[in-house]
């Protein structure tokens, strides 16, 4: 069963409630493989996590939930992601690039990479987005050495300033286009959103 097969329509009732499920569902599994990857000292990122990850946002909603894309893609209006073919030596490359450079860069600062590049290289059928948001909470969390028990949860809180997120990402692919990434504005972003997350913590506290 897909749904976006059946329903042709991601506004569809039917659609928007499982969408709503396997979110609740994305964001538990994430927590549980936070603490597994930190109770088993596996603190980098994996291509079998992020498939997973994946998996989990878009099951039974789209078709090759947790597997790279096999055809070309399109988000609106532009279409100029990687080849899919490309995919597999892409992803090696982002994730050794990820974990060589895990120790020795600031968490912020890897973390906007990793909820960038991934948008970059967009290697899902669908749900990119999501899975970009979880693996950038995932890179926060294993540095910080534990989940961050704040609600809303950062994705969420992305999702909440789409219009700013998404002008940040466009800005860093121009800048990477002319030669120099400039990831400074989603460093900024991430780090006001997770001032506002401890702050609203404080007070509820």
């Amino acid at each position: 069963m897909i749904l976006h097969d059946l329903t042709g329509n991601e506004a569809d009732p039917n659609y928007q409630k499982l969408e709503i499920s396997n979110g609740l569902r994305h964001y538990d599994f994430l927590k549980s493989v936070v603490e597994a990857a930190i109770a088993t000292d596996r603190g980098f990122l994996s291509q079998t996590v992020l498939k997973a990850l994946n998996f989990h946002a878009i099951a039974c909603l789209h078709p090759n939930a947790g597997v790279y894309r096999p055809c070309p893609i399109m988000v609106g209006a532009k279409e100029d992601f990687p080849a899919h073919w490309q995919l597999p030596d892409l992803m090696d490359d982002f994730v050794n690039h990820v974990n060589r450079k895990w120790a020795e860069t600031d968490t912020l600062v890897l973390a906007a990479f990793v909820l960038w590049r991934l948008n970059r290289i967009h290697p899902f059928i669908n749900g990119n987005g999501r899975t970009a948001r979880a693996a950038c909470l995932f890179v926060i969390c294993v540095s910080a050495g534990g989940w961050l028990p704040y609600a809303p949860i950062l994705p969420e809180m992305i999702r909440a300033n789409r219009a700013e997120y998404i002008k940040i990402l466009q800005d860093i692919d121009a800048s990477a286009d002319g030669g120099k990434m400039e990831l400074q504005p989603l460093v900024d972003f991430l780090q006001r959103l997770l001032l506002e997350q401890t702050e609203a913590a404080n007070q509820a506290g």
